[in-house]
């Protein structure tokens, strides 16, 4: 093999994952080749011969082994033992090497790491198998796969970190940190078992369906615990905030001794990066997709994000019912071919979802109405419901439709869920950065988290149901992690509504991610300028709390104005002043108040 130590490292991302993925079914690893890496048909042949001779020379059972190009490079993936995960990714990055014909340099595989062990592609093939079988010996867990087996056998849930593993769930659950596991007999079994779950995952509209879905549950009087982008509510206290959309948020709310029943928001990156971590649920429910995340994790296209979403399907119980969006034909394709039976479907029209199943929710003659078989269960009028904004807000419509499948299938009483619509948003606490409403004297404010061109449009689409004869002043921003033409398709839905005036903005230090600070609305007020907005249409304000005091101070009677916040302090703050504002009586015109130092 090259020893050339100066060439560049042929992977990125080497990782662990520890459930069902976007290559197999169960526990495994997965690398993601450099950009530039030249991989032919030869080499990773070479690959799967050498992951092969490997798992032999270790022990471990055959297993799915799989390639999958993209169009930055190749994904690596291959089945392997739980307990011995971090010797298979060492696995996994020497066989790379060993297909390409390389050797890696004498230092650590990571040079900001406290591990100066020099990577095991460093050494000859006879050094490198015996380093990953020492790797492998200590790295084994007996008593912790013994405990796995054993929950397995009895049909037991478990979840298993760096630290702890739980078996059972929620109120059902025990936990022990993994180096004082118990033997499988002094374990009490019959106190232990899963506990009812749904997951939500799509591009848009999660947040705001677990939470309608955890009120239609908390209203038939059950403990629920749930996860999503805006943290961590137990029994309808937050008890963390932050993006708890991934592994980390489920495994807490399936650990919670209080939860009888779970709600749990499923994000695209959660299941690339890790898996999905859980089974037997009763419920999964798709909202929909759109081309956002497009290059990460080797996913190009809307195909490829449909691929991941429909993931949630194979963590389903037997008889747990798949909930999916007719209206949307690429879900719809995806979730048909999962084979699944007795797919739940939804649709702004009922009648578009009925022929598609025999259980279905949708609208007919302005009410929602629930269909199981011949029994209709109407509930309510779309219009009087606060969170569809008279019936202008479309998409909230069809999140209503999908909670109301999932409480269902929850064993909710369509009159309880009925109950939980006709009130639901008509407070800022139900649902808070969700499309959330402020008449302020004489303008109107709307604050959502909209994040993509496909969530900015239908926002747009909601404010111009709203509003008067006043201007349109929006503020603008995106994360980081997204591509120029992202930011740029952002800009292009923003103009196709005429704004009167546009604020650019960052969206928080943790939402750069990896950009420059001013890059981004840089990006987005250049293309703004190309869809014909005069410059001074387009002030930069970065910080979006500032931005939206500077709003404020230019609205005018009749005015409307769209607050996309994404940064959660800046939404508390945004939302503790439009709440004192809305108290005090306030109207354009007037001074605002002063800046909380606190915020």
């Amino acid at each position: 093999m090259n020893g050339n130590a100066e060439q560049v490292v042929p992977f990125q991302g080497s990782r662990r994952l520890l459930g069902a993925n976007l290559y197999f079914d169960g526990v495994g690893v997965v690398l993601e080749t450099t950009p530039g890496t030249e991989l032919d048909e030869a080499a990773l042949m070479r690959w799967r011969t050498d992951v092969g001779r490997a798992r032999e020379a270790m022990g471990w059972p055959v297993g799915a082994i799989v390639a999958r190009r993209h169009a930055g490079g190749v994904m690596l993936a291959f089945e392997a033992p739980l307990d011995q995960l971090l010797t298979a990714t060492e696995v996994n990055e020497w066989s790379l090497y060993v297909a390409l014909g390389l050797r890696a340099g004498a230092g650590p595989a990571d040079p900001d790491s406290d591990d100066t062990r020099p990577h095991v592609a460093h050494f000859s093939e006879p050094e490198a198998t015996a380093v990953m079988r020492s790797m492998a010996r200590a790295e084994a867990q007996p008593a912790l796969v013994d405990l796995l087996d054993a929950a397995a056998s009895r049909g037991i849930p478990a979840h298993v970190d760096d630290e702890r593993v739980s078996v059972g769930e929620g109120v059902h659950a025990q936990q022990w940190p993994i180096p004082d596991l118990p033997a499988t007999t002094a374990v009490d079994w019959a106190r232990l078992g899963g506990i009812p779950k749904v997951l939500v995952t799509g591009s848009n509209g999660k947040t705001t369906t677990v939470r309608l879905i955890a009120a239609m549950l908390e209203a038939s009087g059950t403990v629920v615990g749930y996860s999503c982008t805006d943290g961590l509510v137990m029994d309808g206290v937050t008890v963390e905030s932050g993006d708890y959309s991934g592994p980390l948020g489920a495994r807490t709310v399936l650990r919670d001794d209080r939860v009888q029943a779970a709600v749990l928001e499923v994000a695209r990156g959660g299941m690339l990066r890790r898996g999905l971590a859980v089974t037997g649920a009763r419920a999964a429910v798709v909202t929909n997709v759109s081309a956002d995340h497009l290059g990460d994790y080797g996913i190009d296209s809307l195909e490829d994000i449909a691929s991941v979403k429909l993931l949630v399907a194979r963590a389903l119980a037997a008889d747990g019912m798949l909930i999916a969006n007719a209206d949307d034909p690429v879900v719809a394709r995806h979730a048909r071919a999962t084979g699944r039976d007795g797919i739940a479907w939804f649709a702004l029209d009922l009648d578009l979802a009925l022929p598609a199943g025999g259980r279905a929710c949708g609208v007919r003659d302005g009410h929602l109405v629930l269909a199981d078989g011949d029994r209709h269960h109407d509930l309510g009028e779309i219009e009087t419901m606060p969170l569809t904004v008279a019936g202008a807000a479309r998409y909230n419509i069809a999140n209503a439709a999908a909670a109301a499948l999932a409480a269902y299938a929850m064993g909710v009483e369509p009159t309880l869920i009925a109950s939980v619509l006709s009130g639901f948003g008509s407070s800022h606490e139900d649902n808070p950065g969700r499309l959330q409403h402020w008449r302020l004297g004489d303008i109107d404010v709307l604050m959502d988290y909209a994040h993509n061109p496909d969530g900015l449009g239908k926002l747009l689409h909601v404010a111009a149901s709203l509003r008067r004869d006043g201007r349109l002043g929006l503020l603008l921003g995106h994360a980081g992690d997204r591509r120029d033409e992202d930011f740029k398709a952002l800009a292009a839905v923003a103009a196709a509504a005429a704004p009167d005036r546009v604020w650019l903005k960052d969206l928080g230090p943790e939402y750069l991610r990896g950009r420059a600070i001013g890059e981004v609305p840089d990006i987005i007020r250049r293309a703004l300028r190309e869809h014909g907005m005069p410059e001074e249409s387009l002030p930069v304000c970065l910080d979006e709390t500032t931005a939206v005091r500077q709003m404020l101070q230019w609205a005018a009677p009749g005015d409307l104005l769209l607050l996309p916040v994404h940064a959660r302090s800046h939404r508390t703050a945004v939302a503790t002043l439009l709440d004192r504002l809305q108290q005090e009586g306030w109207s354009s015109g007037q001074p605002l108040p002063p800046t909380d130092p606190a915020t």
